[in-house]
């Protein structure tokens, strides 16, 4: 009897695959398996519920963003008994920074199980850490809050939090860059300009100007990056006077 029940509860074979693999990640067998299927279904499948709705990643992102933070939080909050409001915020930002949820995303591999018509080539780098914010997601809506949490000290927490190493890690060389002109008075200006490259893949140029002086200069895929670029040299050949918030 016990054996035809475990047969009957078992994921279906199609599905075994993909069940594995979730186990394998999350350290616990999936209760609903459709959620986290919904959870790698990219927006260019097109697929949608009986009731007309689309299905993608997209919504459980949103879920998983909100958890991690709230987790996050939790975490800092007990672990930095004399951290104020400002300081909190900042270390949790660094944790749940951009670039950190991508490399949880790459190192668990996560794209290998994404469903898109798209070829995985073609994904920009933030398609890893935004599924890994739609798996928290699925893991809050199958096995609710203790199991979550629960995924995120294993996963998150434990490996990759370190207090001291958090508190001098730079998460927006832009961010200040601008705090510390702002704080000496200074002008800045970021201005795209014309860019001759060959690249197939276009580029933005930016240029960054500090008072009068052309700062540095940067080229990327995107006007944000090449700010920030262009940003991170203008820190290292301003360091001593930033570190030092001189003139």
């Amino acid at each position: 009897m016990k054996f035809t029940s475990k047969i009957f509860n078992s994921p279906p074979k199609k599905d075994g695959e993909f069940f594995l693999g979730m186990k394998k990640i999350l350290g616990f067998k999936p209760k609903r398996l459709s959620i986290y299927k919904k959870a790698f279904l990219h927006r260019s499948v097109n697929k949608r519920d009986s009731d007309g709705n689309p299905m993608n990643y997209e919504r459980l992102e949103f879920l998983g963003d909100s958890m991690l933070g709230t987790i996050i939080s939790k975490h800092l909050y007990k672990e930095v008994p004399e951290g104020d409001e400002g300081y909190l915020t900042k270390m949790r930002s660094k944790i749940v920074s951009r670039k950190h949820l991508n490399e949880l995303g790459k190192d668990l591999e996560l794209l290998n199980y994404v469903e898109s018509r798209i070829p995985k080539s073609h994904f920009g780098e933030n398609i890893h850490g935004n599924v890994f914010e739609a798996l928290v997601g699925a893991i809050y809506l199958d096995k609710g809050y203790p199991y979550c949490e629960k995924f995120i000290r294993e996963k998150v927490i434990r490996p990759y939090v370190d207090i001291e190493q958090l508190e001098g890690k730079v998460i927006s060389y832009k961010s200040l860059v601008i705090e510390w002109c702002q704080k000496q008075k200074k002008t800045f200006n970021y201005d795209v300009y014309e860019d001759t490259g060959n690249d197939e893949l276009k580029h933005f140029a930016v240029k960054l100007s500090i008072g009068e002086k052309i700062m540095a200069k940067a080229r990327a895929t995107s006007k944000k990056k090449a700010e920030e670029k262009a940003s991170k040299r203008a820190y290292f050949a301003l360091q001593s006077r930033i570190e030092n918030q001189q003139l």
